[in-house]
């Protein structure tokens, strides 16, 4: 099976400090590896119009429901799920996290996971910002990302 996260409304290579916020430059973001926080699935530039990615993943009936595995699926206490990490680029590229946005496939419905698993194709699509216009961090809630079953990409 394969992941697919639609991305859009960045919000943008600079982000000012705020109250909750200290601002950065040259912002970026990527899908993080399981375990290596510094190693990125094709990190986009904040102010990129859109940002996709794919993961391929496997797809594990168990008495619980479909089990999702992948080099790009964490698997932490509290379930399994994908972080997209933001950070700051420097002029000789290096990656530098300041935080992550985590979206819990737990909270796929049932329905929708199954449909994925036949179809080989799970959607996830939401936008990068979040009410103050920062880059969209913490657990991504349901009404923040919408998962659909696709029949290919």
């Amino acid at each position: 099976m394969q992941i697919h996260i639609e991305a859009f409304a960045l919000p943008g290579r600079r982000c000012g400090p705020d109250s909750d916020f200290p601002g950065f430059d040259d912002i970026h973001v990527g899908v993080q590896r399981k375990d290596r926080p510094g190693e990125l699935l094709d990190p986009y530039a904040g102010d990129a119009p859109s940002a996709v990615w794919t993961l391929d993943c496997a797809a594990t009936a168990t008495a619980e429901g479909v089990e999702v595995s992948g080099p790009y699926v964490q698997n932490r206490l509290g379930g399994r799920f994908v972080y997209l990490s933001w950070g700051t680029v420097d002029g000789s590229g290096l990656f530098t996290m300041f935080r992550r946005a985590k979206l819990m496939l737990g909270d796929i419905p049932p329905d929708v996971l199954e449909a994925a698993v036949r179809s080989g194709h799970l959607v996830a699509r939401l936008g990068l910002s979040d009410a103050k216009g920062q880059p969209l961090c913490g657990r991504v809630r349901p009404e923040q990302v919408v998962w659909s079953a696709a029949g290919g990409a």
